[in-house]
């Protein structure tokens, strides 16, 4: 039994990682959710009873077995290490910790061993690197991956719970042809969409601190430089276009995969149906494959529509979807955790 704390228990993951909790049953002592200043005092339902909210503070830590961050970067790299020095062990769902290479990046699926090397802290990677991930490990295993470009379709949640609540206002204002004054998203967001809203790097002095090389946005650099962590594979050439799509919750993503070794379609589901995490869901004759509203509130990544690319050799085409703030972000922590 362990005396777990949920770091950014208010927001949309944190909610999340509650909800995972109780589901599965993780063997708790006592839990403490903590949060900024403006929440604590919120009180908020697990298993029934209410726990109060906290202020996240550098000495909250005291007595913690387990801490799942689920706040921002900024929060982790200020508070984490206190966590650490107080002996607990840290899952985070932030980009902060995620290529320090003295810490693991963990999609337990594909690497459980790295969790064995850790130095307090294990990272959960980006959620549309997950998603992408989980399907193309088993191909990678199989037959071998040379190169794989993902465009990736990306839900309000990945922005957090005000900017799915930004897009349900804006879109019931705009369809009653109202004004509306937005806050999160720089953009209309209903009925549009836009390249990903993260850091762009568009060569200019100012914008040297953003990791993405030039021309890139953060959230696609994170997919090309984490799969290389996760895979253990410099070689491996990965691409990517992240745009923001208005939809509420579960990203979707459209990989073209080219293959080392010659196989089929036929093969290429063989392996897909008994990778774990992965399900497949498609209805060929009605023209029916995974749909965000499929994956909203699951646990695994839909994957259909797998199809050889009629553009070159040995290279395949699949859709995939899954719930981002579910296997993107809480439940990845939690299966960290448990096997921790």
């Amino acid at each position: 039994m362990k005396n777990v704390a949920i770091a950014g228990a208010t927001g949309a993951v944190g909610q999340e990682l509650l909800t995972l909790l109780e589901e599965r049953n993780f063997p708790l002592k006592s839990l403490k959710l903590l949060a900024s200043a403006r929440s604590a005092g919120k009180k908020i339902k697990f298993k029934g009873e209410d726990i109060t909210v906290e202020e996240l503070r550098h000495d909250s830590f005291e007595g913690i077995d387990l801490v799942l961050a689920a706040a921002s970067g900024s929060i982790s790299k200020e508070y984490m290490p206190s966590a650490v020095k107080a002996g607990a062990v840290v899952v985070d769902n932030t980009s902060y910790y995620r290529m320090n290479p003295d810490v693991p990046l963990v999609i337990p699926e594909i690497n459980p061993q790295e969790i064995k090397k850790h130095k307090g802290i294990i990272a959960n990677p980006n959620c549309s690197t997950i998603i992408m991930l989980l399907p193309l490990f088993p191909l990678y295993k199989a037959f071998g991956v040379e190169r794989v470009q993902a465009c990736t379709y990306q839900a309000a949640s990945g922005a957090g719970v005000t900017a799915m609540e930004e897009l349900r206002l804006e879109s019931l204002a705009i369809a009653e042809g109202k004004s509306f004054q937005r806050s999160v998203i720089p953009y209309q967001y209903a009925f549009n969409l836009f390249p990903h809203n993260s850091s762009y790097n568009d060569g200019s002095p100012e914008k040297s601190n953003v990791s993405a090389p030039t021309g890139y946005c953060e959230e696609e650099w994170k997919m090309i430089s984490e799969t290389h962590k996760i895979f253990g594979d410099n070689n491996l050439r990965v691409n990517a276009s992240c745009v923001r799509v208005p939809i509420l919750r579960a990203h979707s993503e459209a990989l073209n995969i080219r293959l080392s070794k010659k196989t089929s379609v036929a093969e290429i589901y063989d392996v897909l149906r008994k990778a774990p995490g992965v399900e497949i869901l498609e209805e060929p004759s009605k023209n029916r494959w995974p749909m965000p509203i499929d994956a909203t509130g699951k646990d695994p990544v839909f994957v259909g529509r797998v199809r050889m690319d009629q553009s070159q050799e040995n290279t395949f085409d699949m859709w995939v979807v899954s719930d981002q703030i579910r296997k993107g972000a809480a439940l990845n922590a939690v299966q960290i955790a448990e096997l921790v």
